[in-house]
């Protein structure tokens, strides 16, 4: 391992300020700020505004924000569409021939002109 080209490896101590706890935790983070700890010896201090210790995920406070209702929406689209399949199961098959023979029976019928487009001149 080459000399003098690796960061200091030492205990550094973070404060979560959002719910006043300190962590006691190796690390090569440099700071200029420094704090007695309980042990009474003096750390290198960082402060910090979020950790594991206050943020919602990991405290178990975590909530699923449902904007807009969108799942209120799906569920009723998904409940339209099932009913919607349990009817056809439900049917004879023989009316819904019938009724899909008298749809396209009754669908006016166009016809498609197609223009050549000007040929380019060389």
């Amino acid at each position: 391992m080459k000399k003098e080209i690796h960061p200091e490896y030492r205990e550094v101590l973070f404060h979560d300020t959002s719910v006043d706890q300190y962590f006691l935790i190796p690390s090569t983070l440099n700071t200029d700020q420094t704090k007695e700890w309980e042990d009474g010896k003096t750390y290198p201090y960082y402060p910090l505004d979020i950790s594991s210790a206050s943020h919602p995920f990991y405290t178990g406070k975590h909530k699923i924000v449902d904007t807009g209702g969108r799942v209120d929406r799906f569920k009723k689209r998904f409940a339209k569409t099932a009913s919607a399949e349990q009817e056809l199961a439900e049917a004879p098959t023989e009316e819904v021939a019938e009724e899909a023979k008298e749809e396209v029976t009754e669908a006016p019928t166009e016809e498609v002109v197609e223009e050549e487009a000007p040929k380019e001149k060389k």
